[in-house]
Formats: structure tokens, C-alpha cells, sequence
């Protein structure tokens, strides 16, 4: 029985621990060895990280890169945006975005000229609704920032017609798809938008350290990043002092000696994801998700999440009840080989590849234990 229930956090899959150590293994030879041929590996290494991340969003050649982070990447796009883009407008984000990017936002506005507005929860939600997004966002709006699946409730919004208003009143929209990249379908081709920033974690399976950030191609070429270096220019070895320029494709948003171990031990979970297919995937978490669903209405838990699961990513979020202890549960679960977290008094649960159904019954059978069933109380 596998009880695994944190894809919210770090993903998993069959064989992940040996197909990581492989290519760590391989990259480990290759940058031991004493010759000349380092670089060239290490950086084709980088390309095909890169390369798993176009495909898999559907992207165009040259307009990925890599990022440390999500945080990361949007500081990058944000710095190289033209002045005009975001001095005295409004940049548009939601309540439920994910924490880090509210504090990185919340200090760059004096500095970029933007004012930061933040669409809050309605009193007693969980998400951020969709239409209360739009209902905010005019034509002031330099910039707008979507969470694609959010880490709090997983609630998957509606990005196509989010970014078709976004681009009916000018604005630059950018997505972040960490909480749902890899286990729902999202398409730049498809659904464009101006800019996508992610990490590798959570469904994808990757490691930290290989976030992306994809720039589409017309916003591309009028940015010039502040943050900048070698590896920004069209070739890295050109060391004319006088004489820097930015590559013509998202190699501008590069700036050093670039990160690879994080892009090397990633690639296996985006090559297994890409194998497996995210039809396969998203359906073998559905039905262990909807099993919990109908787990908590049946003892009238409080459930986070949304019930329609179009509008919901790969995890559901349940209330624990007031006077519960979220660290005594958590530890209790863990004693039974159920791994899960909590963020305040919300429990998260996200079945994955590797989680079973026995799994999900023990899960339920336990959470009965610990919290009860207020319906059957109330009978």
C-alpha cells in the first residue's frame, strides 16, 4: 500500500528514485571526467530539460528558460518589462495566489511604479471566484497574474476566459501553473497568454531548483531584463565589454553560469509525465479524488475544494473540524503509513500515480476515527 498524498508538494512515480539516480549518475561521469567535454553535455542536459518543458505546454522554440524558482522567474519578467508596461497602472492578482508571489509583488511596487491590488476571498470561500477576478480587472491593469490551480483550495480557474478578457483590455497576462501542470491540461497554442512561470515539483515529479519561466514571443522581444549576464547574449563567450546584447530568444532572461542538476534529476518526471500521458494521469487521481469527495459528503465533512471537477486541480481540501489538532492528525496518519499535510485547519490530500485504493480507504477509515461523522452525529 502506498499512502502517498502530497503531489501538492513533491511528485512521484513509479521507478523515480532509479530513474533519478541514472541520470545523476550519468551527469556525475560526464563532469567528473578529465576532458573538455563538460560544458557541451551539461548544456545539451539543460536543453532537453527545456525542450520537455515546450512540449509539454505547447510552446513555441525559443521562448522557455529556466528559472531557480517561481518567485524567481517572475522577479525576471517583471524587471525586464518595459517601463511603460506596469509605471502608474494596477498589477492584478488574487487573494489565493501563492504566498511567495504576493511578498515579492508587495515590494516591488514603489520601485516599478504599480500598484498592487489583490481580489480578496468572498467572507466564508475558499477561492477566489472567477468572475470577481474580472469584475476588478479594467484597463488600468498593466499587468494580471493568474493561479491556474491554487495550493489552498485547488481550485482550477477558467484561464481561457480570463486571458480573453485580459487581452480585450490590454493588459499582460501571465499564468503560474505550479499546483496543476502535469495532472491538468494547459496549453499555451491553445489558451495564450503573455507569459507562464512554474516550478518542476508537484505533479511533474522534478526536483526544486528547475523552475521555468515561458515568455510568448511578441512580449519577448520588447523585454530587457535587468537581471542579465553572460548567458543572456546570443553567444556566452563573447566578452567585448562595449559590445552586449540580448539574445534574440528566452536566453535573454538567462544571466550566469546557469544551474543544471536541478534541470538533470527533473527530466525523468517530466519524460515519465510525457510517456504516461496526462489523460492517464488525471484520470487515475480523479477517481481516488472523487472516492474522498464522497467519503466527506457522506459524514458531512467540510469540504474546500471545489465539487464540479472541471473547476478543480488533482487535490481536495477538507475543513478539519474546530477544536481538532491538524499536527496531532497529520502524525496520527503518518503512524499508518498515510502521508499528507495541513495549511492551518485545511487538510490537503492529492492521490497520485503511486497512491492506491486501499490506501484512500485506510485514509477515510482513519479520518472517521479522528474527526467523526458529524451527519451520522446529528441522525
Amino acid at each position: 500500500m502506498s499512502g502517498y498524498f502530497l503531489y501538492h508538494s513533491i511528485g512521484t512515480f513509479p521507478g523515480k528514485a532509479e530513474r533519478m539516480a541514472a541520470s545523476l549518475t550519468d551527469f556525475s561521469n560526464i563532469w567528473s571526467a578529465e576532458d573538455d567535454g563538460q560544458w557541451p553535455a551539461a548544456l545539451a542536459a539543460r536543453q532537453r530539460f527545456i525542450d520537455a518543458w515546450r512540449r509539454l505546454i505547447e510552446a513555441p522554440q525559443g521562448t522557455p528558460t529556466t528559472a531557480e524558482n517561481v518567485t524567481a522567474a517572475l522577479y525576471s519578467l517583471i524587471g525586464g518589462l518595459p517601463t511603460e508596461r506596469l509605471a502608474g497602472k494596477r498589477l492584478l492578482v488574487a487573494a489565493d495566489c501563492f504566498p511567495s508571489l504576493h511578498f515579492l509583488l508587495a515590494g516591488l511596487g514603489e520601485r516599478f511604479g504599480f500598484t498592487l491590488d489583490t481580489v480578496p476571498l468572498r467572507p466564508g470561500e475558499t477561492w477566489v471566484r472567477d468572475q470577481d477576478f474580472i469584475d476588478r480587472w479594467q484597463a488600468d491593469v498593466g499587468l494580471a497574474l493568474i493561479t491556474f490551480v491554487t495550493s489552498t483550495a485547488s481550485h482550477r480557474c477558467d484561464v481561457g476566459r480570463l486571458a480573453a478578457h485580459g487581452r480585450a483590455v490590454g493588459s499582460i497576462v501571465g499564468v503560474d501553473v505550479t499546483q496543476g501542470i502535469g495532472v491538468a491540461p494547459f496549453s499555451v497554442a491553445a489558451t495564450p497568454v503573455d507569459f507562464v512561470v512554474s516550478t518542476s515539483l508537484k505533479w511533474l515529479c522534478g526536483s526544486s531548483g528547475a523552475g521555468i519561466l515561458q515568455v510568448a514571443p511578441d512580449l519577448l522581444a520588447s523585454c530587457r531584463p535587468e537581471l542579465r549576464g553572460w548567458f543572456s547574449q546570443p553567444n556566452p563567450f563573447s566578452w567585448d565589454l562595449d559590445a552586449f546584447t540580448y539574445a534574440d530568444d528566452a536566453r535573454r532572461f538567462d544571466h550566469g553560469t546557469p544551474a543544471i542538476l536541478a534541470s538533470v534529476a527533473s527530466l525523468p518526471g517530466l519524460e515519465w509525465v510525457e510517456q504516461t500521458g496526462i489523460d492517464i494521469i488525471r484520470a487515475q487521481n480523479a477517481g481516488l479524488v472523487e472516492r474522498i469527495i464522497g467519503a466527506a459528503l457522506e459524514n458531512g465533512w467540510e469540504i474546500r475544494s471545489p465539487l464540479d471537477a472541471s473547476e478543480r486541480g488533482g487535490s481536495v481540501m477538507l475543513g478539519l473540524p474546530q477544536g481538532t489538532e491538524p499536527a496531532k492528525i497529520i502524525a496520527a496518519l503518518r503512524d499508518e503509513r498515510l502521508y499528507c499535510d495541513a495549511r492551518g485547519t485545511t487538510l490537503r490530500l492529492s492521490p497520485g500515480m503511486v497512491t492506491t485504493e486501499t490506501a484512500v480507504d485506510a485514509l477515510i477509515a482513519q479520518l472517521t476515527e479522528h474527526i467523526g461523522s458529524r451527519r451520522r452525529r446529528a441522525s
